[in-house]
């Protein structure tokens, strides 16, 4: 959970720019429902008029109200009012503050609700409410407004007015906020998720093969698309809803209280109902959420096979059993998905049902409170809404209860490729191979074994490759060839011994500097999108077009490039699909010559091409790239009878080193895949 939390770090200022924008919303948000009471009880209700004394009053009434009052309110209200000058028979409340007329309310609503009871004859008001009490006290000053001639409708129109003004504003204020949020959270969510990206290629893409087999290409695409997505749009909820649903519970339980409804009772057995809600539907479905992402890796793994093996499939008419596999991977997928899914939506109509119950229930006994003149309409009203904003907090917080969690699991999962160290590592010292170096490669007593494996592949290796000669490499298969060639450019370190180019250990050399004195060419010809030239390039960005040609010359590539219709602008699918295996092998191989290596490394890459192709392009070879050090891994006899070295290997042991007769002469295991592949006289028997 910390990597999630951990990836805000450097938006922090951002965050608490968001966190800032919340408060505001969560402040703003509250007004509403005040603006709705007010609107009821004083805008409707009691006619746009506020407090008990009223805003004018005649003379007579005056006299008569001034009977109920002591010396002390006598004095004071006489001091609050004074005579109109055009109309002297019409007293008129000087200007005094909400706040000061808020007091006077409570210290002349006896003497007011007596002169009202005396208007209306009345005997009684000793049981009704205070609510009532002092909803009679404004309705007196209704009264007393209009008998003093002023216009009732204009007040109460000037105060529905007025609440509408403040409610307009206070949700356009609401609108900006949630606006500015919505942007800096998509903002803060689309930069750690760039960031991530990056982060997660340019470690992969320092891995050795060690580190490519831990995760599986499948499960590092998922990682890099799917996981953090998901980080991404939860970090979005996270900075929405992490300070507001709780901010909001809280300022509305305050107002529940300040309603002083006294149903606070409904609100708690609601929370308690809904917090019983979460924890039974969490505990069913967080154990499914661990599992959601390895089923997802599953799904692309197996998916990725059977697309990359789609040709094997149809050869061999196994798109039965292909599909099988699959939908066994999707139907766990599925299974997984569905339970979650279920879970989770039966929490909305939960919710509908706790909302509901409560808003019915609150009715209920708030209209009983009403008829007794203990509450009033749009105390009921402000306080369903609270109730409500109550209920839709901990909806928030069961969201993000629901994905934080699985985001957490993503977060964990990226940062555990970000973290890995590449067990190639370069010294801050490194050495570096300059343009005069020979590139003379020599393997010193080398043994290797795979991460985690109990034993050797390749033991105790010893040979030397001089520039301008060809070392040939030979083998049954899984004897340990092209692990061996996987040494000189580190795609792996050795176990044991040393590899050396120029009397300098490879792990001594920056990458950078070992890698461009080395032209590679893999078993599986590997092509990118783009063009023909541009794929040429790859081992020669800033290669001239002559470079290129030249290059292509040399791989036996010129004649079917020269026999497309835009040559070398013609188009490459991705991994060279459209195109047979033979010419990407030489676009392969032209690829590792046009940089002009100190050493070359062909790994059985001539078996995809034709016999009279592999000796015209080792001849090539040896005129125009005289100066490097091949070394060449073959199936094939004849791609290695000229070569000036040839090494046996055999159980990842040297069975025998020299040239072809020399071999024929000395090593058995040479001789019989000599023997299964040429005729008597060609082997030289």
């Amino acid at each position: 959970m910390k990597n999630l939390f951990k990836n805000l770090l450097p938006y922090k200022r951002t965050v608490f720019a968001v966190l800032l924008l919340m408060l505001a919303q969560t402040f703003f948000q509250m007004k509403l429902p005040q603006y709705t009471q007010a609107m009821i009880d004083v805008g409707i209700q009691n006619k746009g008029v506020e407090h008990v004394l009223p805003e004018a009053v005649t003379i007579e009434e005056s006299v008569a109200l001034q009977r109920h009052m002591n010396t002390v309110q006598i004095e004071k209200w006489q001091e609050l009012y004074e005579a109109e000058e055009e109309n002297p028979d019409i007293f008129k409340r000087k200007n005094i503050t909400d706040k000061e007329l808020a007091v006077l309310d409570k210290e002349y609503l006896e003497p007011v609700l007596d002169r009202y009871r005396e208007k209306l004859n009345k005997n009684k008001l000793d049981d009704i409410g205070d609510k009532t009490k002092l909803s009679m006290g404004i309705a007196y000053a209704v009264m007393c407004n209009e008998e003093a001639g002023l216009d009732i409708l204009a007040i109460q129109n000037r105060y529905m007015w007025r609440m509408g003004r403040m409610m307009m504003l206070v949700t356009l204020a609401v609108l900006f906020i949630v606006g500015g949020v919505a942007f800096l959270s998509s903002r803060v969510g689309a930069s750690i998720a760039k960031n991530l990206r990056s982060e997660i290629f340019a470690n992969v893409m320092s891995f050795s093969n060690a580190e490519m087999a831990k995760f599986q290409t499948s499960s590092i695409i998922t990682r890099a698309t799917n996981d953090i997505q998901q980080v991404q749009m939860t970090t979005m909820m996270l900075l929405r809803l992490a300070l507001f649903a709780p901010s909001i519970c809280i300022w509305s339980i305050i107002r529940v209280y300040q309603t002083r409804a006294n149903m606070g009772f409904i609100v708690i057995i609601g929370v308690l109902a809904i917090l019983l809600m979460m924890a039974v539907l969490f505990s069913i479905a967080m154990p499914k959420f661990k599992i959601m992402q390895k089923l997802v890796d599953a799904l692309n793994a197996v998916s990725r096979e059977i697309i990359t093996g789609i040709q094997v499939i149809r050869a061999f008419g196994r798109e039965e059993t292909a599909e099988r596999r699959f939908d066994k991977a999707n139907q766990d997928l599925y299974k997984n998905q569905l339970f979650v899914n279920r879970a989770m939506i039966s929490m909305t109509p939960l919710l509908m049902i706790i909302m509901y119950g409560l808003s019915i229930w609150i009715t209920w006994v708030a209209a009983g409170r009403i008829d007794m003149g203990e509450l009033q309409v749009g105390t009921m009203t402000a306080f369903i809404a609270y109730s409500m904003e109550i209920v839709f907090s901990f909806l928030m917080i069961a969201g993000l209860a629901i994905f934080v969690p699985r985001a957490g699991i993503a977060a964990d999962r990226i940062a555990e490729i970000i973290d890995t160290k590449t067990s190639i590592n370069e010294k801050e010292d490194a050495d570096e191979l300059t343009a005069n170096s020979e590139g003379v490669l020599k393997f010193n007593n080398v043994s290797f074994k795979y991460p985690y494996a109990e034993e050797n592949v390749l033991t105790d290796i010893s040979f030397e490759a001089r520039p301008g000669e060809t070392t040939a490499i030979i083998g049954s298969t899984g004897c340990g060839k092209t692990t061996l060639v996987n040494l000189i450019p580190r795609l792996f370190d050795v176990t044991s011994g040393s590899v050396t180019i120029d009397d300098i250990d490879v792990r001594d050399i920056s990458l950078s500097s070992l890698r461009n004195a080395i032209g590679y060419v893999p078993q599986r010809g590997i092509l990118f999108s783009g063009t023909i030239e541009s794929n040429i390039r790859w081992g020669k960005e800033d290669a001239s077009v002559i470079d290129i040609e030249e290059a292509a010359e040399i791989a036996q590539a010129e004649e079917f490039i020269r026999d497309k219709d835009e040559g070398y602008e013609s188009d490459i699918s991705q991994g060279g699909a459209n195109i047979s295996g033979g010419q990407k092998q030489r676009l392969s191989i032209a690829r590792a010559i046009i940089k002009k290596p100190k050493i070359l490394i062909f790994d059985d890459a001539f078996s995809a091409l034709d016999m009279r192709t592999d000796a015209n392009l080792r001849k090539a070879l040896s005129e125009k790239m005289a100066d490097s050090a091949k070394i060449i891994v073959a199936q094939r006899i004849g791609t290695i009878m000229q070569a000036e070295q040839i090494i046996v290997l055999e159980n990842g042991k040297i069975a025998g080193k020299g040239t072809h007769n020399e071999l024929m002469k000395s090593c058995d295991i040479y001789k019989d895949i000599a023997k299964s592949q040429l005729a008597i006289t060609e082997s030289g028997n």
